[in-house]
C-alpha cells in the first residue's frame, strides 16, 4: 500500500498502527438504569466481536476469497433489499435548465430510478470540450447536510465545479431524506417503523439503487467514458460510496470519506447512536462489516477519515484499513488501496479534498501531480454561514412545491421498495414440499443466526420451588415460573407454556384459565427484555433494537430463541408429556414460530395474535415479509394442533392451508 499521497501535506496523519492495539472510542455512556441493561449490552458486544473476527477467514487464501466472492455479492444485494434486482425501467432523465459558470456548465436534471422514485441532481461538465471526446465521470453522493427544498446537493456544489474544471463530468445527486422531495432515513431511529426490519427495507438500499441508476445515466451520455467512473462523498455520502461501489463494478475508483466504522465501534461502543438508518444494511448473513468494503477490491480505493471524528472513530478506522490492506494483498494489488487521516472533526478540509481529487486523477486520468486548487466552499453548518458560488435556490430542479411530480413515490418508498412475498397455497400432494421450502428460506434469510437445533436452557438459579432463572444462551437469563398450582408430585397430562410479553396477570390470564384442564401444568416464560430482564429503551436512538440488526437478528429473534430453549427445558422436566405453547398478542406469534422451528412442540394456543408483521404489535424478524406473512406461517404448523382466538378474516388463508394439509380438524378458530 502506497503512503505517498498523505505524506505530502503537513498535518496529515497516516494510519500505520496495529488495528489490534487501538484504544476504543465510545460514543456516550452505557445505559445502566434497568436490570437487563448490562446483560443485553454484554451480549451484543460479544456477538459483534465474534462476527468481526470472522473476517480473518476471508483472508486465509486468495482461493477462499475468490470462491466465496460471488456468494458474498448475492448476500450483499439481498441485505440491501436489492435481491431480486429491481427492473431497470426507463430513467426518463429530464434536464429542466442549465446554468453557466466560470469554466463549467451545470445542468439541472432529474431521473426516475424506479417509476415514481425521483432523483434530483446537478450535472457539472466542462464549459468547453474537444470534439467528441469522452470524459471520465464522477458520481458524487451527498452527506447529511440539510438544505431544505434546495436539496443537499447544493451544499456540495464546489466538488462538481472542481471536477468540471478539471475535465470530468460530475453528477451530484440528492439523498432520499435531504433531497428536494424529502422522505425519511429515520424509520427505526425515531419513527418506530419496526416493520422495516421485517420487510427488509433500509434506506441504504434506496441510496444504493439511486446511485447505480445515476451511473446508468452517466454511461448513456455520449460525453462520458464508461470505463472511467468514480464515486465519492462524505458521511452519509461516504457510506453511499461503499453501497454503490460494492454493488456496481462499473465504478473503477472509490473515495469514501468518513463513511464506515465496524461492528465493535457501531455496537460495542454505541457509535450506531450517532447514525441514521441509511448508514446500515440489515446483517442477515452475519457479516464482519469490513466485508462490505472488501467487495470493492481490487479496484482502487482511498479510505479517508478524520482523527477526531466521534461517529467514525479512529480505532474502527485502523481496524478496517488493516483488514483491507490484507485483502488487497490477496489480489497482488496492495498499491490500489490507501488511507488518509486528516486532523480535525467530522468535516471536509483542504487536505481531504486534495487527497481525494489527486487519487481520482491518478486512476482516471493517469495524472499524479499534486492538487493545489481544491474547492473553497467547504461544507459548514449551520448553512447560514456558508456563501456558495451559486445561490442554492438556483440549483433546484423543482423550483416550487407545485412543480413536484404528483406521481412521486419518494415519501412512501418504504412501502414499495422491497415487495412483500405473495405466497401461493400448495396442493394436497405438494404440501410437504411447500412447507419445507418456506421453512428452509426462513432459516436462510430470517433466522440465519439461530442454530439448526436450539439447545435446552439450563438452570442458573433455583429461586424457589416454583421459580427458576434459566440461562438460554451465554449470559442471557430468563425467568420460568410454575403458575398452575398443580401439586408437584402429580404427573400432568399436558404442559402449557405461557409466553409472557406484557405485564403479568396473576395467577393465570383469564383466556388461558378457560382452556386449562385440571391435569394441566402451566408455566410462565419471561423471555429477554421482559420483566426481570427489561432494559432501557430510549427513542431515539433505539440502541438495543437497532444494534440487533447489525449483528444479524432482532430482539424478537432472541426472544424466540429463549422460548424454544425454555420449552426444551420444560420437556426434559416432563418426559413423554405433550407441551403446548400459549401466548397473547406478540407472545402468540412467538409461540407459533417456536413451534414451527421445534417440531417436538405438540401445539399452539394463540390469543388475539396480530396477523401481519406490518402491525406495530407484531414481533419483528429480519426479512420475514419477503418470505411469508402470519396467516401462511400459522398454516405451516399443520398438522399439529392450533387454537386461535380471533375473528380476523385473514385466518381464512390459515384454514385453507390446514385443509390442504388434511388437518382441518386440528385447527380451531374461536371468537375472542
Amino acid at each position: 500500500m502506497t503512503r505517498s499521497i498523505a505524506a505530502l501535506w503537513m498535518g496529515l496523519a497516516i494510519i500505520c498502527s496495529s488495528a489490534e492495539t487501538a484504544s476504543a472510542q465510545a460514543l456516550g455512556q452505557p445505559d445502566r438504569d434497568m436490570p437487563g441493561d448490562h446483560m443485553i449490552q454484554d451480549y451484543l458486544a460479544r456477538i459483534a466481536s465474534e462476527l468481526h473476527a470472522t473476517f480473518a477467514g476471508d483472508l486465509e487464501t486468495p482461493a477462499r476469497w475468490h470462491t466465496r466472492r460471488p456468494l458474498y455479492r448475492d448476500e450483499y444485494m439481498y441485505m440491501l433489499g436489492l435481491s431480486p434486482l429491481p427492473e431497470r425501467t426507463p430513467l426518463n432523465a429530464t434536464i429542466i435548465g442549465t446554468l453557466k459558470g466560470d469554466g463549467f456548465v451545470v445542468d439541472l436534471l432529474h431521473y426516475q430510478s424506479r417509476p415514481g422514485l425521483y432523483v434530483t441532481g446537478n450535472l457539472y461538465r466542462p464549459a468547453t470540450t474537444r470534439g467528441a471526446e469522452r470524459l471520465p465521470a464522477v458520481l458524487y453522493v451527498c452527506g447529511h447536510s440539510g438544505r431544505g427544498r434546495d436539496g443537499n446537493k447544493t451544499a456540495f456544489q464546489g466538488h462538481g465545479m472542481w471536477f468540471a474544471r478539471h475535465g470530468y463530468i460530475c453528477l451530484v445527486i440528492d439523498t432520499l431524506q435531504l433531497g428536494e422531495i424529502a422522505a425519511t432515513h429515520h424509520g427505526t431511529y425515531r419513527e418506530n417503523r419496526w416493520w422495516w426490519h421485517s420487510r427488509g427495507y433500509t434506506p441504504a438500499g434506496v441510496e444504493c439503487w439511486n446511485g447505480v441508476r445515476g451511473i446508468d445515466y452517466l454511461v448513456s451520455r455520449p460525453d462520458v467514458d464508461p470505463e472511467r467512473i468514480a464515486v465519492t462523498g462524505i458521511s452519509g455520502g461516504g457510506a453511499a460510496t461503499f453501497w454503490v461501489a460494492a454493488a456496481d463494478e462499473r465504478v473503477k475508483v472509490a473515495v469514501p470519506v468518513s463513511g464506515m466504522a465496524d461492528l465493535p465501534a457501531y455496537v460495542s461502543n454505541r457509535v450506531i447512536n450517532g447514525h441514521c438508518d441509511c448508514m446500515f444494511l440489515y446483517n442477515a448473513f452475519e457479516w464482519p462489516w469490513t466485508r462490505i468494503a472488501g467487495l470493492i477490491a481490487p479496484r482502487p480505493m482511498l479510505f479517508v477519515n478524520s482523527d477526531n471524528d466521534a461517529i467514525f472513530p479512529m480505532d474502527g478506522n485502523e481496524r478496517i484499513i488493516a483488514q483491507l490492506e490484507k485483502l488487497y494483498s490477496l489480489y497482488g494489488a496492495g498499491d490500489r488501496v490507501d488511507a488518509v487521516v486528516s486532523v480535525g472533526g467530522h468535516a471536509y478540509r483542504q487536505d481531504i479534498l486534495q487527497a481525494a481529487y489527486r487519487f481520482i486523477n491518478m486512476h482516471l486520468q493517469a495524472d499524479a501531480r499534486l492538487v493545489n486548487d481544491s474547492g473553497v466552499d467547504v461544507v459548514e453548518d449551520p448553512p447560514a454561514k456558508v456563501v456558495h458560488p451559486i445561490e442554492p435556490k438556483k440549483l433546484r430542479v423543482f423550483p416550487t412545491d407545485e412543480d413536484i411530480p404528483p406521481d412521486q413515490l419518494n415519501t412512501t418508498i418504504d412501502m414499495h421498495f422491497v415487495p412483500i412475498a405473495k405466497v401461493a397455497l400448495p396442493t394436497p400432494a405438494g404440501f410437504d414440499d411447500w412447507k419445507s421450502a418456506i421453512v428452509a428460506e426462513l432459516r436462510r434469510v430470517v433466522f440465519h443466526a439461530l442454530p439448526d437445533r436450539v439447545p435446552s436452557a439450563r438452570v442458573k438459579q433455583q429461586e424457589s420451588a416454583l421459580v427458576a432463572t434459566l440461562e438460554t444462551e451465554e449470559a442471557i437469563s430468563v425467568r420460568l415460573e410454575n403458575i398452575s398450582g398443580l401439586a408437584e408430585g402429580a404427573k400432568p397430562k399436558r404442559i402449557l407454556l405461557f409466553v409472557q410479553t406484557a405485564g403479568k396477570e396473576v395467577p393465570v390470564p383469564a383466556w388461558l384459565e378457560s382452556i386449562r384442564a385440571p391435569a394441566d401444568r402451566v408455566y410462565r416464560c419471561e423471555p429477554r427484555g421482559i420483566g426481570e430482564t427489561r432494559w432501557t429503551a430510549k427513542s431515539p436512538p433505539n440502541y438495543i433494537l437497532r444494534s440487533h440488526v447489525l449483528v444479524g437478528r432482532t430482539v424478537d429473534t432472541g426472544r424466540l430463541y429463549d422460548v424454544i430453549a425454555t420449552a426444551r427445558h420444560v420437556q426434559e422436566m416432563h418426559p413423554g408429556v405433550g407441551i403446548y405453547l400459549a401466548g397473547e398478542g406478540s407472545g402468540a406469534i412467538l409461540a407459533a414460530y417456536a413451534a414451527l422451528l421445534e417440531e417436538e412442540i405438540a401445539g399452539v394456543i394463540a390469543h388475539r395474535p396480530p396477523l401481519s408483521h406490518m402491525e406495530a404489535t407484531s414481533p419483528q424478524f429480519l426479512n420475514v415479509l419477503r418470505v411469508a406473512d402470519v396467516p401462511e406461517l400459522l398454516g405451516l404448523l399443520a398438522p399439529r394442533s392450533l387454537t386461535i382466538d380471533s375473528d380476523d378474516d385473514r385466518l381464512k388463508k390459515t384454514a385453507r392451508v390446514y385443509g390442504v394439509a388434511g388437518a382441518a380438524e386440528k385447527l380451531t378458530i374461536r371468537m375472542p
